[in-house]
């Protein structure tokens, strides 16, 4: 039993792990109906359900992290990374409502499909140069990524003009905000992410280039694994 308790001990994701689950319990404590779930408008609704809405993008941020740092690496751009994203999204789709005789009708610059394609191919795109100062240049990822950092909020200013954007169209406001059987939208998308990635690391042998460039890059580079691409990548 004792070496059980240690085993688990050991484990590196028991420490955060307690310390997540202290801080539900403190929240248990001091918010009101912190765990309550209910079903209302025809959707679940309560705080953990909102917690888990907002934080979708954060838990795919987190997914594609995760790769970048079993290489051994660090990002620490994706942030800004987001904010040019979704300004080009917010910009492409913008839009505007009109009036045509009594009723208001929305016009939006680009149909959703383009904007969001528009959007992940530039995250693409900025990732691609992490990637290439990185794996290239040989520059450190936490100075190469600094660059995209303190440059791409600016940039994502440049995008909007330093504008709120509101965006009226009700299909990509109901990518964050809508519901499928009752569940947010967003946590399909998750799910979705989750699943694709796990079935690229444990099925394939990307996993396991991951991994071992991680731990020895000279030693899996003279293995055959072409370590610059697979850092490029990542």
């Amino acid at each position: 039993m004792k070496n059980k308790l240690k085993r688990i001990n050991d484990t590196t994701l028991f420490w955060p792990f307690m310390v997540l689950l202290l801080l539900l319990l403190i929240n248990a404590f001091l918010t009101k109906g912190f765990f309550s779930i209910e079903w209302k408008d025809g959707r679940f609704s309560g705080i953990l359900v909102d917690i888990l809405n907002r934080s979708t993008y954060i838990g795919i941020i987190a997914i594609g992290l995760t790769l970048v740092i079993s290489t051994g690496g660090i990002d620490i751009s994706v942030g800004s990374v987001v904010a040019i994203s979704g300004a080009i999204a917010a910009y492409l789709i913008g839009g505007e409502l009109i009036l045509q005789g009594d009723q208001q009708v929305l016009v939006t610059r680009t149909p959703m499909g383009v904007a969001i394609a528009a959007a992940l191919l530039s995250a693409l795109v900025l990732g691609m140069w992490n990637g290439f100062l990185v794996s290239r240049l040989r520059i450190q990822p936490i100075v190469a990524t600094l660059i995209l950092m303190v440059a791409g909020r600016g940039i994502a200013q440049l995008v909007t003009n330093g504008q709120i954007i509101t965006i009226y169209y009700k299909p990509y406001y109901f990518i964050g905000n809508g519901t499928f059987l009752g569940i947010p939208f967003s946590l399909y998308i998750l799910l979705a992410v989750l699943i694709l990635v796990i079935l690229a690391t444990r099925k394939t042998a990307l996993g396991l280039f991951f991994e071992s460039i991680g731990v020895n890059r000279t030693a899996s580079r003279y293995s055959g694994i072409q370590e610059q691409r697979i850092v490029f990548w990542s």
